[in-house]
């Protein structure tokens, strides 16, 4: 497959999106979770790298290679997990509405 975590994340078929490696922009080691500021850039990033897998994961089931998928909806599911902890820990005030 040659999946590559991070920013920069090659998917099959999923366009590069600038340089690096490493992990999924939602891992925080251990001794960092609670410290990091979320900001719009990184939840951004989030964002993008979930439509990235999202794809990759349409593109492995209509080739009928699910099985291929599952990394890949693993790491949807983490990030999707942590996009609803950060929205479950935002006050209502610090919100944005969607007009």
């Amino acid at each position: 497959m040659g999946a590559r975590g991070g920013r920069g994340r090659r998917f099959p078929s999923a366009p590069a999106r600038g340089g690096g490696g490493g992990m999924s922009v939602a891992f925080v080691p251990e001794r960092l979770r609670g410290k990091a500021e979320v900001n719009q850039e990184t939840l951004q990033r989030l964002l993008e790298e979930n439509d990235q897998l999202i794809r990759c994961i349409v593109e492995y089931q209509s080739k009928g290679r699910a099985t291929d998928c599952v990394q890949y909806q693993h790491i949807l599911h983490r990030n999707l997990i942590y996009l609803a902890t950060i929205a479950d820990a935002t006050p209502p005030s610090m919100q944005k509405t969607v007009d």
